[in-house]
């Protein structure tokens, strides 16, 4: 019949218990635990149990598929779970552990030293009486495993050490799992002292950092949560802490000079990893006067020891990041019993729980990004970058008070004939690689020009998953240092030289495409400023083509003009800017459209492969290919022209249509370059606007037009002087008659060299008005307007202009 009463009174106590703890981690973690094992039978749960040792755990989903905990693999258990027990006979765990009083609980769950020590130090009468306690019992291996020293002076005092030892791992009031929530703190019942909770997602639960192991055990007058070790009393602050330790005098001077040691004196939940005197010993002794006597930098160290959580090490079962006090974060993780920072086993000694957080101790210092030199910023895979920036002196020209960003290629980079190269030109493609202004990458925007310290200004593209540079896109590893940025880049970067045409008339390769360029007049396109992509068939590509069928093509200027504008865009694409095995659709200046994609670091361009890609000009980008592009929907109407193009073009199927034609793309697709400034004229500022244009200019005749410099006497020599001292930027020709002019050596030497842009000496033209001279000139659209001299005549009766100079 007591039987009976009892397995009744705690299947009704334990229900709803059982179902209010359903929300909190440790109960969620239990619950997938009781899934992984219910082919085992009722009430059994799956645990994993680290191989070498006793450590088990109620695991994550993670570390259950990887079948590993801290790296080390894990065997799995099947045990009955918290409240159930097995019966003889019967599958699974069919029966409600008996309940019974705090101290019998004890003995049900396994924590039978902890009963022996409450029986020897005269507790065992108040954990059978009446109350509501929470007890965490540390298990008989935490025991074991308590120092021998304070092992061994508990025992020897039972009625009062041994005694407020166990009064210190009780709380007056029943707790379960599902009420110890993160970051509460408890009193317990020796002398107030305070048991510091956390309540992890991984579902483990830690008080004073150690761990609940086997938890919500009911009793008759409270609950037992079996915990790893033995509970110490917690000491005062983090800051106190570090006053008194020796070992830490160092990581206790840079707190003082950073003004953080105060932090650590306030409430909260902090984690410090603490560096020890040796560890700042092995730190470059430069680095660290450096970092010490720059305030920001020394306060960005300590505070980068910090975090704003309590992580105990118990709760720690597999890698993760945490964020600092500085801003950056650590990545915290565990190998087997070792913690580790960053992926480096550094912890000496862990969980030393003060009264606002956890120290753990670590022979390294971390140094943030935060406060390293722009140059220490490379990582492994820039090195080459790096001991070259040293070993040509760029890294020493560097100020730290400076404000730089290096744009950094990868060690791959770097080829051997680069390395080979003259020191001087190494040290300018260095150069092209270092900004004087400090930008991160969301200051970066398409189309921002970036100055180099060599003087170049290099172009920044921006799309949809990159961010190049030039010929170069980034790579993810940005950071920021003390006095600048770093920006990681595929390649090395090529800053622009030469416009599209100059690129063109300069390789041979091209050509034969230039030459059609010029027969259709986009000479002027390719050559003006612009932001163009311009996909460049090599001469290969025209193989075949006869003297007779490129006169025929030049003849049929609309349908040059389709076909070369079809390899034509608007904008700048990198190659390597596009995203991989991604089609990109471009529309060409004809109106058709290109098709891009990258594989294998290929460019693809309708399927064709280029053979050289992002080759930068000052208007734009080529990309190289050995085949004639044409837009597989346009028809052609003629059939000397499809008869041409069926040479060229095998790759697709030319449609022929007999009688269409192409239509006509007009070049108003690219505007001319206006230069827009402000000039001082008698005193008041002007603005004038330039603009380059095609002139043609009709003479009806007889009429001479020239355009003259005249002087009349001393005094007016002398102005002259003055003026082309002052003003005079382009004089073109001298007139006969006026030669007396170069008599004056001054005069001579300011007129030498002059070249023929801004005027011009038209012919005498008899007859009808003709156009005699087209011509690209400035022209001053808004300008000021110099009052002129009445027109003289000359000897003989031709009238003639008075000087008229023209001004930049």
């Amino acid at each position: 019949m007591k039987i009976f009463f009892l397995f009744t009174f705690s299947t009704f106590f334990w229900s709803p218990f059982e179902q209010a703890a359903a929300s909190v981690h440790y109960d969620k973690i239990l619950t997938h635990s009781r899934i992984r094992a219910r082919d085992q039978g009722q009430n059994v749960c799956a645990l994993q149990q680290v191989m070498g040792t006793k450590k088990k755990y109620f695991s994550t989903c993670r570390n259950w598929y990887q079948g590993a905990i801290c790296g080390k693999k894990a065997t799995v258990l099947y045990e009955c779970c918290p409240g159930y027990m097995k019966m003889d006979g019967m599958r699974g765990c069919p029966a409600v552990a008996p309940i019974d009083h705090v101290y019998g609980t004890l003995g049900i769950v396994g924590a039978t030293s902890t009963q022996h020590y409450s029986d020897i130090s005269k507790l065992r009468g108040e954990l059978e009486g009446r109350g509501s306690f929470t007890f965490f019992a540390p298990s008989s291996e935490a025991w074991e495993q308590l120092n021998s020293e304070i092992h061994r002076n508990l025992i020897d005092n039972v009625n009062i050490e041994l005694y407020s030892a166990l009064h210190h791992h009780m709380v007056n009031k029943r707790m379960l799992t599902k009420d110890l929530k993160n970051g509460m703190t408890l009193v317990s019942m020796y002398n107030d002292q305070k048991l510091l909770i956390n309540h992890y997602p991984n579902g483990v639960v830690t008080v004073n950092c150690a761990r609940v192991i086997y938890g919500n055990q009911i009793a008759t007058n409270g609950v037992v949560h079996v915990i790893d070790r033995v509970l110490t009393a917690v000491g005062n602050t983090i800051q106190d802490f570090i006053e008194v330790e020796d070992d830490l005098s160092s990581l206790r001077a840079a707190a003082i000079t950073s003004d953080v040691l105060d932090i650590l004196g306030k409430p909260g939940h902090y984690t410090l990893f603490a560096p020890t005197n040796e560890a700042f010993e092995r730190l470059p002794r430069g680095l660290l006067e450096r970092i010490m006597g720059d305030k920001v930098a020394s306060e960005a160290l300590v505070k980068f020891h910090i975090l704003n959580t309590l992580q105990c090490s118990e709760a720690i079962t597999g890698g993760a990041a945490y964020e600092t006090l500085e801003g950056n974060t650590v990545e915290v993780g565990c190998d087997g019993e070792s913690l580790t920072v960053n992926g480096v086993k550094m912890v000496k000694r862990k969980d030393i729980v003060t009264s606002n957080g956890v120290i753990h101790l670590i022979d390294e210092v971390l140094i943030p990004d935060s406060a390293k030199q722009v140059t220490e910023l490379g990582g492994a895979q820039q090195t080459t970058f790096t001991d070259l920036m040293i070993q040509l002196g760029l890294a020493s020209s560097l100020r730290p008070e400076g404000q730089y960003t290096l744009l950094v290629p990868l060690n791959g980079a770097f080829s051997d004939d680069t390395l080979r190269m003259d020191q001087r030109r190494l040290k300018t493609i260095l150069q092209n690689h270092i900004i004087n202004v400090k930008v991160g990458l969301n200051e970066l925007y398409n189309g921002q020009e970036l100055e180099t310290i060599g003087g170049k200004l290099l172009r920044v593209f921006l799309y949809r998953t990159a961010v190049c540079i030039e010929n170069s896109c980034m790579v993810r590893g940005s950071k920021e240092g003390r006095n600048g940025f770093i920006h990681i880049l595929r390649q090395i970067i090529n800053p622009a030289e030469k416009t599209l045409h100059e690129m063109l008339r300069n390789d041979k390769r091209f050509s034969v495409f230039l030459s059609l360029v010029k027969a259709a007049d986009l000479d002027d396109v390719l050559s003006q400023p612009g932001k163009w992509t311009l996909f460049v068939p090599t001469n290969d590509a025209f193989k075949g083509l006869t003297d007779d069928d490129k006169d025929i093509l030049i003849r049929d200027k609309n349908a040059l003009r389709n076909i070369l504008l079809y390899h034509l865009t608007q904008g700048v694409f990198i190659g390597s800017g596009f995203e991989p095995g991604v089609t990109n659709i471009l529309k060409t200046i004809q109106g058709g459209k290109l098709y891009l994609k990258t594989v294998n670091d290929t460019l693809l361009i309708n399927e064709l492969k280029s053979r050289e890609s992002d080759l930068m000009a000052t208007n734009g980008v080529i990309h190289v290919i050995d085949k004639l592009l044409y837009p597989a929907d346009l028809p052609v109407g003629n059939d000397q022209l499809l008869t041409i193009l069926k040479k060229l073009i095998k790759y697709i199927q030319i449609k022929f249509v007999r009688g269409s034609a192409f239509k006509e793309i007009p070049l108003t697709f690219y505007k001319p370059i206006i230069k827009t400034y402000t000039k001082i004229i008698d005193g008041r500022p002007v603005e004038v606007t330039e603009k380059k244009v095609t002139e043609e200019r009709i003479i009806q005749g007889p009429e001479i037009k020239y355009t003259r410099i005249t002087a009349g006497g001393s005094d007016n020599e002398e102005k002259l002087k003055k003026l082309l001292e002052d003003e005079v930027t382009k004089v073109t020709k001298f007139i006969e008659g006026d030669g007396h002019l170069l008599e004056d050596e001054e005069i001579k030497r300011l007129l030498q060299g002059a070249g023929t842009e801004y005027t011009k000496v038209t012919k005498v033209i008899e007859g009808e008005p003709q156009i005699i001279e087209r011509e690209i000139k400035k022209v001053h659209l808004e300008a000021p307007v110099r009052k002129e001299q009445p027109t003289r005549r000359t000897q003989g009766g031709t009238a003639r202009r008075r000087t008229r100079l023209a001004y930049p």
